[in-house]
Formats: structure tokens, sequence, C-alpha cells
């Protein structure tokens, strides 16, 4: 009788350990970003990333000051030649692939005017995202950590 008081006082106790409100949820990528340049690490802007048909794509909402950045996509072709960065979905068609990884979509660099395929990973429990463009297979091409960040002003 005495074990099965204490068993149940420990499941009683310690049920909170158990309970579904202290799983930790799977965090999303969507939300705000800041991107940090992967040659000088400097932040280089505030990203919004937003789901649509089941899709991720992105949009640049702010841009820091930096020697490289342009106001304006010059080296693009099509639809982005010439058009404002500020304001530019620059990522596209992202399919989950697992509960924390994204891949199958495109992400444009507006500074060189190149498209690339793209994946996303989150880590750190959302706080990082991976970013990686590449051409052809992923071993060909560079990454990016981003950070978590609010939405800007």
């Amino acid at each position: 009788m005495n074990k099965l008081i204490v068993l149940l006082m420990f499941f009683g106790l310690n049920s909170h350990g158990f309970s579904a409100n202290n799983v930790p949820s799977v965090a999303s990528p969507v939300g705000f970003w800041k991107t940090i340049d992967d040659k000088d690490q400097s932040t280089r802007s505030i990203v919004e990333i937003f789901e649509k048909d089941e899709k991720l794509f992105g949009k640049i909402v702010k841009i820091f000051p930096h020697e490289g950045n342009k106001p304006n996509c010059d080296q693009c072709k099509d639809e982005f030649k010439d058009q404002p960065i500020l304001g530019m979905q620059f990522m596209w068609d992202l399919k989950k692939n697992t509960s924390l990884k994204y891949d199958g979509g495109k992400i444009l660099d507006p500074q060189n005017g190149s498209v690339y395929k793209s994946k996303i990973e989150l880590t750190e429990d959302g706080k990082k995202l991976s970013v990686r463009g590449y051409i052809g297979i992923s071993l060909f091409g560079r990454s990016q950590e981003w950070l978590r960040s609010e939405k800007p002003e």
C-alpha cells in the first residue's frame, strides 16, 4: 500500500513533466530573420518568411547600411531586373521535407542577380536558420546562418 501511495505521489507530482503542454513544439521558419553575411559576418537585412499554399516564401523587409547593399537589383534578370530590393520576394516554393527542413525552392541573391536552388533547416531550437543556395547539387553552393528576429519597425 505504501508503495502504491509513493508511486501515485511520484506520478502526481511529476505529471507536469509528461503533459502535452511541456512537449517542446517544433519551431517553424515562418517569421522574421536577421541575415548575416557569410563573408564578413555583418548584418545585411531582415527578411520575413511566410507560408502560402503549404510552401515557404521570403521577402526583404529591412536593409541595413552596408558597402555591398544596393537599392535596386540592377544585375537581376527577367521580372527582378531593376526592381527595388526592399520589399522584394527573393525566396520561393520551399516545401517541407521534414519537421525542420525545407527544400525544392529557389533563392535570389540580389547583390549579383543569380538565382539558386535552395534549402533551409532550423537549428538551435528554432533560433537559427541554416540557408543554402546551390547550383545543381547541394555540394556546389554557399550557406548562411540567419538569426531569429523581431518584426522591424
